[in-house]
């Protein structure tokens, strides 16, 4: 698949760190699982990783945390 980005590169599977921002948190996760862009480093998510991040985020965010630092586990 060519990266709808930078339209050369082409996309392989790996893993990135997310970064997010919600309310007054900011939320960093390691080692997601995503599809990479090896031209320009752009990531794509599945529906079910994008779901998985976006739980680990409001649960950060619901804590209370400013600063939430996670290393992805399955």
């Amino acid at each position: 698949m060519k990266c709808v980005i930078c339209k050369t590169g082409e996309v392989a599977s790996g893993k990135t760190t997310v970064v997010m921002h919600r309310k007054d948190t900011s939320i960093i996760i390691k080692d997601v699982p995503a599809d990479i862009c090896q031209t320009c480093g752009e990531y794509y998510l599945s529906e079910e990783m994008t779901e998985q991040v976006l739980k680990r985020a409001e649960s950060a965010s619901a804590k209370g945390a400013e600063v939430e630092i996670l290393r992805f586990a399955a």
